[in-house]
C-alpha cells in the first residue's frame, strides 16, 4: 500500500528533512583529521535532541547509533566507532530523524584531505545521478524511470550500481512502499502521482556492483573493496513535479568553510 501525503503532511516532512540537512552540515563542519566516528555521532545526536526530534536510526532493528557513517569501501550502514578520520578518506554521512510524527532521511558524502581524482569523479557522478533520478520523479512517470536514469549515468561512467539496497517511500515510517531501486527499466514499476514521498539514494561503486555484509551485521562493503559513494534526498511529488524536501546547502556550506573537506561540484 502506497500512502500518499497531504500538503500539510508534506510540510511536516519538509521540516524533518531540513533538520537532517542541518545535522549533515553540522557533522561536515566538525570533520577534521583525527576525530573519531563516535564523536561525530555524539555531536549529531545532541543536536537532533536539542531540536526536539528523535534520531530514528538509533535502535532501528537494533542499530546502535544516530548516524550511519560509511568510509571508503563501506557503502552504507557503517557503525560509528573509534576509527579516526584521516586525509584521503571518503565518508558517507546518513541520518534520519522523527519530528512531529514524520521522518526525514538523507545522506551526503564528504571527501577528506587529499583524495584522488578518481574518488572526486566517483562522488561527482554519484551526486549527478541522484539529480538525474529526481528529474524523472514526476506525475505520470514510473519508478523505473528514476531507476533507469540513475543506472544509465553511473554505468556510462564505468561504475557499479548496488542492487541489494534501494531507495524507498517514507513518511510516518522510515521505510514505506514503494521501493526505489537505482537500476531498472523505463516505464516499469509503480506509477508516480501527486502526494508520493520517496527517498532517492544512489549507492555507486568505483568497481563492481557486488557488495558484502561485515560480521557486525550492519556494514555493507564493496566485495572488491573499492570505494563507494552515496547521496540521498527526500522528494515529494507536488503539482506533478519533484519538490526536494531536504537540502544539501548546509553540507555544501560546511564543505566550503572546512579546509579539511574537498570541494566537489
Amino acid at each position: 500500500m502506497i500512502y500518499l501525503k497531504t500538503a500539510e503532511e508534506i510540510e511536516l516532512m519538509r521540516q524533518a528533512a531540513l533538520l537532517v540537512s542541518k545535522t549533515l552540515g553540522l557533522v561536515g563542519s566538525e570533520i577534521k583529521e583525527g576525530i573519531t566516528l563516535k564523536k561525530l555521532d555524539k555531536i549529531a545526536e545532541e543536536f537532533i535532541r536539542d531540536n526536539k526530534a528523535t534520531p530514528v536510526f538509533k535502535g532501528y532493528n537494533g542499530f546502535p547509533a544516530t548516524l550511519c557513517l560509511s568510509m571508503n569501501e563501506a557503502v552504507v550502514h557503517g557503525i560509528p566507532n573509534d576509527t579516526v578520520l584521516k586525509s584521503g578518506d571518503l565518508i558517507s554521512v546518513d541520518c534520519g530523524v522523527k519530528k512531529d510524527g514524520f521522518i526525514g532521511d538523507h545522506a551526503f558524502t564528504y571527501c577528506c584531505g587529499e583524495v584522488s581524482d578518481e574518488i572526486k569523479k566517483l562522488v561527482k557522478v554519484t551526486k549527478e545521478s541522484l539529480y538525474l533520478g529526481i528529474e524523472q520523479a514526476k506525475a505520470g512517470n514510473r519508478i523505473g524511470d528514476i531507476s533507469f536514469a540513475i543506472q544509465n549515468h553511473a554505468e556510462k561512467n564505468g561504475y557499479g550500481v548496488v542492487r541489494e539496497l534501494v531507495g524507498h517511500g517514507l513518511g510516518k515510517n522510515l521505510h514505506e512502499k514503494p521501493e526505489v531501486p537505482n537500476y531498472g527499466k523505463r516505464g516499469s514499476g509503480p506509477k508516480i502521482q501527486n502526494g508520493l514521498t520517496i527517498a532517492i539514494e544512489p549507492m555507486i561503486n568505483m568497481g563492481k556492483k557486488e557488495v558484502t555484509q561485515l560480521n557486525d551485521g550492519w556494514t555493507i562493503v564493496t566485495t572488491d573493496r573499492k570505494p563507494s559513494a552515496h547521496f540521498e534526498h527526500d522528494v515529494a511529488i507536488v503539482n506533478g513535479k519533484a519538490d526536494i524536501l531536504s537540502s544539501f546547502a548546509y553540507a555544501e556550506e560546511a564543505m566550503n568553510k572546512n579546509p579539511f573537506l574537498v570541494k566537489i561540484p
